[in-house]
């Protein structure tokens, strides 16, 4: 006797599936939770019942080690915390200490922050944007957006020697001052950046596979949002007008003319389309810092107990070898105290609090990365969906593994 005529000598009942839901793990090594994420999913049938986001998966230590070297060695730190846009991270950080020193680095060097900063946010939007795209298949999309991303990215390595992890922002000003061709190439790129958004909205906002996947999906409602504490383009997709450069003003945010866009539902496509809004609104921050940045002046304080000194004095004069010396092996002294500094990251709030005992290294450093505080509403976002929901919804919240590593 073969073993399906067993099956069809027995009951009715012995054919019936089993009706609890299924337990199923998603991650970490799997594609759509970026390798750092683990949810534990009850299903039922394609249904989530439940789930349990699990991060934890990346675990280096970021504060504890930014507390064993000098104020200025903790820049290649902060590059990691969302390395898709790192000049964000730095520019907050220097502002940190800049506030517990109750210093302001000169103008031109608050407009040059601004503009890396920006440019850094655009890349930082269009790859969540063009890699949720191709989650859902439109892998065309997708190349068109990182070749933007490339045009971006050469132009930071320009300025700053690297594509990524720059480490560019120094305490009390920047690194260097911009190069000769840094406006021209800022401004000939702008329009070209206009272009690969038109082209790539009019694909997927009539695409219907696109629209079903997106709208409706993964909602996250307004007071929810606020309870989670959920900023940047998460929160503004659920409605919140809240961004650190328009409500709290830093650097030279406060002189510029910008939008804050905001969504009504709060779902994916909400998520998509005001990423692709504040491209516009940072395309806009540049044109303006491209008018207003100063041509020549100094883009660091000139305290020499902050500020390295040239090299060609610590080549040549004592002095400068001693001021050299003594920031690199000692490091510079704020006064003892504590602040607590934010700015508008890629992802959201980006918070810094530091405290200082006096010498040349940190006493504590604690980080608000935004990616932590959005992680927590994925769970309200997918429960109810269906699980291949998760990919698009996971995906829009753009979250950075470096970020989350608590």
């Amino acid at each position: 006797m073969e073993p399906a005529d067993d099956i069809l000598l027995d009951d009715d009942a012995a054919l019936e599936l089993p009706s609890e839901p299924m337990r199923l793990n998603m991650g970490p090594s799997h594609p759509a939770m970026h390798g750092t994420i683990r949810m534990v999913l009850d299903l039922d049938g394609e249904i989530v019942q439940n789930v349990d986001v699990q991060p934890g998966y990346l675990h280096r230590g970021f504060e504890k080690s930014c507390e064993r070297g000098t104020w200025a060695q903790v820049f290649p730190y902060t590059d990691r915390l969302n390395y898709v846009s790192p000049m964000c991270n730095n520019v907050g950080y220097a502002l940190a200490v800049e506030k517990l020193l109750d210093i302001e680095v000169p103008e031109r060097a608050q407009y040059y922050r601004v503009m890396l900063s920006e440019i850094a946010r655009i890349c930082d939007h269009f790859t969540c944007n063009g890699a949720a795209a191709m989650e859902l298949g439109a892998f065309t999309p997708f190349l068109w957006i990182l070749k933007v991303r490339e045009w971006l990215w050469h132009i930071l390595e320009a300025e700053t020697g690297a594509r990524m992890t720059h480490s560019f922002a120094r305490i009390g000003g920047m690194a260097a001052a911009p190069t000769p061709g840094f406006k021209a190439a800022v401004r000939h790129r702008i329009p070209e950046v206009r272009k690969v958004i038109a082209e790539t909205e009019t694909m997927l906002a009539k695409n219907r596979i696109f629209l079903d996947r997106t709208q409706g999906v993964g909602i996250l409602t307004k007071e929810r949002a606020i309870a989670l504490g959920c900023t940047g383009v998460i929160g503004r997709a659920a409605g919140i007008p809240y961004d650190v450069r328009k409500d709290n003003p830093y650097l030279v945010y406060g002189d510029l003319d910008f939008e804050v866009p905001i969504g009504q539902d709060g779902d994916n496509w909400d998520r998509f389309s005001v990423r692709f809004e504040e491209v516009h609104q940072s395309l806009r921050i540049l044109e303006q810092c491209l008018d207003k940045m100063p041509d020549e002046g100094p883009v660091s304080v000139s305290d020499p107990r902050i500020t390295l000194p040239p090299k060609s004095a610590v080549y040549s004069t004592i002095e400068g070898t001693i001021a050299h010396f003594k920031l690199i092996m000692e490091g510079l002294k704020p006064p003892k105290g504590e602040v607590y500094s934010f700015t508008e990251a890629g992802n959201g709030e980006l918070g810094f609090f530091i405290v200082s005992d006096g010498s040349g290294t940190p006493y504590r450093i604690r980080v608000r990365p935004p990616c932590w505080y959005n992680l927590q509403a994925v769970r309200e976002m997918i429960m109810g969906d269906m699980i291949a929901d998760i990919i698009p919804t996971f995906g829009s919240i753009n979250m950075i593994g470096g970020e989350c590593d608590r």
